[in-house]
């Protein structure tokens, strides 16, 4: 999401309310995180294995990617996504192919709506959080959270775990059809996102648990306050927020 920050930096408080979807505390995938540097260029090495373009990982993971298109919670493309790809760190690229394999075995694949994020992205978020008159998305991702308490509860925040590299979007969808009914939307900012909330139950529960489950064999680890965020642990790249453009180039430099 927006603002929590993935485990790794923090897995946000169990009892908040605010999280891109959910929870109020320094938490969020959107933003918060440890202190890191932040760093305008593709990580040294990247084309010798840094970061990997997931397509080029495994093909049949399906794309989603929000923010290269204006379906997400700002209304419009988000700064820094040159190109509707996913990148990743490649230890956590190669473990959500292994993931992959598994679904696809039980008849479903992954869809990733967002992966790695550049820390312009996340800027904007911030000043798209601070604008009070731009309420256009409020129906559809926060319908029941005043505007101006997204960062402070927050749902939004100055740095994100996906600025590192190894935390994804995903959800799961049955082959030939649409997403899995997961209770709520990616990117809905309310305590019914939390992976764990007791007002989300039959299918949608089951289809959370399945996805956590799986990813976590894999070595991902969930953000409590978000069903659909996971980071890979051990991070590549624990200690940086990184700012080169969501492009296919960034990586075959």
């Amino acid at each position: 999401m927006a603002g929590r920050t993935a485990p790794a930096g923090s897995a946000g408080a169990a009892g908040s309310t605010g999280a891109v979807g959910s929870a109020g505390a320094a938490g969020s995938d959107r933003g918060v995180g440890r202190g890191g540097v932040v760093d305008a260029a593709a990580p040294r090495g990247v084309s010798r294995g840094g970061f990997a373009v997931v397509a080029e990982v495994d093909a049949s993971i399906g794309q989603d990617m929000r923010y290269a298109t204006a379906r997400n919670f700002t209304g419009a493309v988000v700064d820094g996504y040159d190109e509707p790809v996913c990148l990743l760190a490649r230890p956590a690229a190669e473990a959500l192919r292994r993931a992959q394999r598994e679904v696809l075995r039980r008849g479903y694949s992954l869809l990733v709506y967002d992966c790695y994020r550049p820390q312009r992205a996340v800027d904007r978020f911030v000043r798209w959080a601070r604008d009070g008159a731009d309420q256009r998305t409020k129906a559809e991702f926060y319908p029941e959270v005043a505007k101006d308490r997204l960062i402070p509860e927050g749902y939004i925040a100055e740095k994100s775990g996906h600025s590192r590299g190894s935390t994804v979007d995903v959800t799961l969808t049955r082959l030939g059809r649409g997403p899995l009914d997961m209770g709520t939307p990616f990117d809905f900012f309310d305590p019914l996102a939390h992976t764990d909330s007791p007002r989300v139950t039959g299918p949608a529960r089951e289809n959370r648990d399945l996805l956590r489950r799986v990813l976590g064999r894999q070595g991902f680890v969930n953000l409590p306050q978000e069903w659909w965020h996971f980071t890979y642990r051990p991070e590549a790249f624990p200690d940086a927020y990184f700012d080169f453009p969501v492009s296919v180039a960034s990586v075959h430099r």
